[in-house]
């Protein structure tokens, strides 16, 4: 399953600290050489301040006890470089640990400032150097702190840009740390920024949109309304485009968001939209399961899809979370792909036909025969549909709930002849209306 892997694709989008995990479950799927993975970590820490993470690293890779001088040399100068940023960031971090001081702090940052400066003689080399410290502790790996540090910078902060650079650095530490709540409530306020700037051109706000879409896939996985949430932000049309020009690959993302959340399956047509106008630059098989289900309409297809999706969500970082449930270990997103995707064949396939051998269904949603009667019966108690199953003959017999097409092209026009005279009449009362009121 390594063809189906996106972290190439995902990985540029991302902080490179953001990029750990998605390593760390390749290296536990073993999709690749464990020592592929292991220089990939190294070349990610060589620009970071994880040098210890980096030295355990190399001796790993190398099996040997013994780390390359420069490797020694880039912790004295990070020890070094730590200790010079604490110094100069501790008038302002001890004002920031004293509760009573803090409620000194005002709405207004100008007042802020001038207080600040005349009463404790805190200026703006202050406050900038509490910014370097806690983008040096972030790099360090020390993300509960960078995430405090960058909190109180940006209370104190003037500069849009330097506030704007310090609320990614927050996200990505609530990421890490998986403070869900809090990493939604910053990724809104992002978004909210993105929105509103005035960006130096229009590419780079196309650029920003598409690193918040890639940064959301973590919490949206994550969170409990994420699902919801995916759902609402790529399919509003500015970041739609943005998936349609830069990063096609996001939309199996959202196809599987659609297909997992009943409550969303008005989406499922403009979905299928979308995914045939990108079918010739991205494609995979959950976006390739809906192609065939719902524009060839070849149930085969769909059926061998379905199988290649079950190994693609279980390979994927994001879709293949596992859960410990009574000692056993599941992967719950997994599990409601599949139920929901048999749900659409069934229910495509019900649209066409009228009895259905209960045999051939359970070979097309992948199941064997008793499962599939059992999942059927579930349905019908359920009053999902409206059906019966003849067991004696093995079929199910599906009910006149669905309209054939001829009595939907009748009701339609019945609609039409209705909105027609309407419409007519409408026109009739506009037009005597503005001759009474030349008249006048």
């Amino acid at each position: 399953m390594a063809q189906y892997d996106l972290t190439a694709k995902v990985a540029p989008y991302l902080d490179r600290h953001l990029v750990f995990p998605l390593l760390e479950f390749l290296q536990e799927k073993q999709l690749y050489a464990d020592d592929q993975i292991l220089k990939a970590k190294i070349e990610l820490l060589a620009k970071t301040n994880m040098v210890d993470y980096a030295m355990d690293i190399h001796k790993s890779l190398y099996h040997t006890e013994d780390v390359p001088q420069e490797m020694v040399d880039r912790r004295v100068e990070v020890v070094g470089r730590l200790k010079s940023l604490e110094e100069l960031a501790a008038p302002l971090i001890s004002f920031l640990q004293n509760p009573q001081l803090v409620q000194e702090l005002r709405s207004d940052k100008q007042y802020n400032l001038q207080m600040l400066h005349d009463r404790y003689k805190i200026g703006s080399e202050q406050i900038e150097a509490l910014y370097q410290y806690a983008k040096f502790q972030f790099e360090c790996g020390n993300y509960s702190g960078a995430s405090d540090y960058l909190y109180q910078y940006r209370t104190l902060c003037t500069n849009s840009d330097r506030s704007f650079s310090a609320l990614w650095g927050k996200l990505a530490a609530e990421i890490l740390m998986q403070n869900w709540d809090i990493a939604i409530e910053e990724l809104n306020r992002l978004k909210e920024i993105i929105d509103s700037k005035n960006f130096s051109s229009p590419l780079n706000q196309l650029q920003q949109r598409t690193w918040v879409m890639h940064w959301a896939l973590f919490i949206f996985f994550n969170h409990e309304n994420g699902r919801n949430g995916i759902i609402d932000l790529f399919f509003q049309e500015r970041y739609l485009n943005a998936i349609q020009t830069n990063a096609h690959h996001l939309l199996r993302y959202l196809a599987t968001a659609v297909i997992v959340n009943k409550r969303r399956r008005n989406m499922l047509k403009d979905l299928i939209k979308v995914i045939q106008q990108e079918h010739y630059t991205y494609k995979d098989p959950i976006t390739e399961f809906l192609e065939c289900l719902y524009v060839n309409y070849d149930f085969e297809g769909a059926q061998k899809k379905l199988r290649e999706c079950e190994e693609l969500i279980l390979n994927d970082f994001f879709l293949g979370k596992e859960v410990q449930d009574n000692g056993f270990v599941t992967v719950p997103l997994r599990d409601e792909f599949l139920e929901n995707a048999r749900l659409f064949i069934f229910e495509t396939y019900c649209r066409i036909h009228q009895c259905i051998d209960i045999g051939m269904l359970s070979q097309k949603l992948n199941m064997n025969y008793d499962d599939a009667e059992r999942w059927i019966v579930n349905l019908i108690r359920n009053a999902r549909l409206d059906a019966k199953i003849d067991s004696k003959m093995g079929t199910v017999v599906m009910g006149t709930q669905y309209a054939n097409v001829y009595e939907q092209i009748i009701d339609k026009t019945k609609q039409l002849a209705v909105r027609s005279y309407m419409l007519a009449n409408n026109v009739a009362a506009t037009a005597s209306a503005t001759q009474a009121s030349i008249a006048r």
